[in-house]
């Protein structure tokens, strides 16, 4: 798995995703920087450039490797849980990014896993 998990971060680092954290930014109301929770944070890239820009992040991700990968590549808090049964701290976020993570969520479990999660954030 370790090399699924190195292969993947390797064909991912250099996406050019600006224009998501540019409208993901643009959404969260109110004055920077922002405390930013990284859900699926993969290895680590989301979470390295909100921390460069000044944000407090933290990332979680269902992968021990990706959580080790983005803990040592971003410097960022990590949580290790699964993406359907989250247990986040309460009313700590002002926004979640999710860039491309709920596509490993089962279809017929995003809408229970927004709306229980989101009222907690």
């Amino acid at each position: 798995m370790i090399n699924c998990a190195a292969e993947f971060c390797e064909r991912t680092r250099n996406h050019d995703v600006a224009q998501n954290y540019s409208a993901f930014l643009n959404a969260i109301e109110g004055e920077p920087p922002y405390s930013i929770l990284d859900v699926g944070c993969g290895p680590g890239r989301d979470l390295r450039y909100f921390r460069s820009v000044g944000h407090d992040v933290m990332g979680l991700d269902e992968s021990q490797q990706f959580v080790a990968m983005a803990h040592a590549y971003s410097g960022c808090e990590l949580l290790y849980q699964d993406l359907v049964t989250l247990r986040l701290p309460g009313s700590r976020f002002d926004g979640v990014f999710a860039n491309a993570s709920l596509f490993h969520v089962p279809s017929s479990e995003v809408p229970a896993v927004i709306s229980e999660n989101c009222k907690r954030c």
